[in-house]
């Protein structure tokens, strides 16, 4: 009883606290929404390339870079996600890269778990995998395994280890698949109880824990120092800071889309907004103002269509379904998902492929250009211009006062 009233306590706390990992992480943030199909088509390109020996030996450049990447673009829950898929040839670990039985096992679990309709599929998958003892492939897949199946699989850190044996006096270690299925196990049913306050998605409970176990979140502060104290507050000084950085970023974010459909709309195209973005404004204009009232019907499947309407700002030719531009507008933090959104649009129009642009900022114009040369994206036939922050700026009102045609922005745009 105590220990339940103690959860609600912590839980009511979690919801209350505006830079908490639930408001600026869970329900606050709209790349989370994007990331679960963006990821998903990421972990199916893995696939494919392991089936087709096109994987390579090494993590850096390989479509599992990108995949971990796109998720650690999640930040605070999610990040250095990354970092149990480097390759560590000393330690020949994760055994992923130069070892093929072990890359095609890996291969086939993916695969069977993203067609996975109930949890007991992904653990049985789990649970065969841990039997082949490939070193270094542990529980940090769950963190690929969330973003196919959120409400089955919770994701998984060093924090959220240490959070979660705070809250429930457990010693979960490390490393070991058995004992994640055995916290999951733990999560599971407490958030049963739960999921009223939180959601059925595990990852509301997961940044709970991240919280605690960040001591965001204190489970029993009379038994921390002064110096432990300290270094909480430093460190809930420094989420604030981060809070209002991604505060101005956002706010950076919606100008750039403001510029981009305000120019569409000037020089004769229909254009929108992504449906999550609408009700935003920049200076008093909400976006909503230059959007199409409906996004247009589209002839594609379910899940590809509301990848589309996600897509920061498209046009559209006049009085049609025809998408003739798209644009993603990318942040400090973004820049993976957002390239895997336009080829996936790109893939979804084979025959008539509307032109494709990234919005970035100034300073990650060298990364921008390192991903786009990825032989992946090169090799593929498809074309994306990148746009700076500051061109965009600079060139609005000139553009929408002569432009007449989308290739007014090749003017200001870049490629490789």
């Amino acid at each position: 009883m105590a220990m339940e009233q103690e959860l609600s306590t912590l839980i009511s706390t979690y919801k209350k606290d505006n830079e908490s990992v639930f408001h600026s992480w869970f329900i606050n943030n709209d790349e989370r929404l994007k990331a679960f199909r963006t990821i998903r088509r990421g972990v199916f390109n893995v696939i494919e390339e392991i089936k087709n020996n096109r994987f390579g030996n090494d993590f850096k450049g390989s479509s599992l870079e990108f995949v971990l990447n796109c998720i650690t673009e999640q930040k605070q829950v999610f990040k250095g996600a990354s970092h149990p898929f480097y390759w560590k040839p000393k330690l020949r670990i994760p055994d992923i890269y130069e070892n093929e039985e072990n890359k095609v096992a890996f291969g086939q679990f993916l695969e069977k778990c993203i067609y996975a309709t109930k949890a007991e599929q992904i653990i049985k998958e789990i649970i065969l995998l841990d039997q082949k003892k490939i070193k270094g492939l542990g529980p940090a897949v769950a963190n690929i395994l969330y973003f196919l199946h959120p409400t089955f699989i919770s994701p998984f850190n060093t924090a959220i280890v240490k959070g979660f044996n705070l809250l429930f006096d457990e010693k979960i270690k490390l490393g070991s698949w058995t004992e994640y299925l055995r916290m999951r196990e733990i999560i599971i049913e407490t958030n049963r109880h739960y999921k009223r306050e939180l959601s059925t998605d595990l990852g509301a409970f997961a940044g709970l824990l991240f919280d605690i176990g960040e001591n965001k979140l204190l489970v029993k502060p009379e038994l921390l120092s002064k110096e432990e104290l300290l270094k909480i507050e430093k460190k809930i000084q420094k989420r604030h800071k981060e809070v209002l950085s991604e505060i101005a970023e956002e706010d950076l974010h919606t100008e750039m889309q403001h510029h981009i459909l305000t120019i569409g709309d000037a020089i004769g195209y229909d254009v929108i907004a992504a449906v999550n973005d609408k009700s935003k404004s920049f200076r008093g204009k909400n976006l909503s103002f230059l959007s199409l009232a409906q996004f247009p019907a589209l002839a594609v499947d379910k899940d590809t269509y509301k990848t589309i309407t996600l897509i920061d700002a498209l046009w559209f030719e006049k009085d049609s379904d025809k998408i003739t531009c798209a644009f993603e507008v990318e942040k400090s933090t973004s820049i993976y998902s957002g390239i895997l959104r336009l080829t996936d649009l790109y893939y979804s129009f084979p025959d008539n492929m509307p032109s494709l642009y990234l919005i970035i900022p100034d300073k990650r114009e060298k990364e921008v250009v390192l991903q786009l040369q990825r032989p992946a994206i090169k090799n593929s036939g498809i074309k994306i211009h990148y746009i700076l922050f500051s061109e965009l700026r600079k060139n609005c009102e000139a553009i929408c006062l002569f432009g007449e045609h989308k290739d007014i922005l090749k003017k200001i745009a870049k490629s490789i």
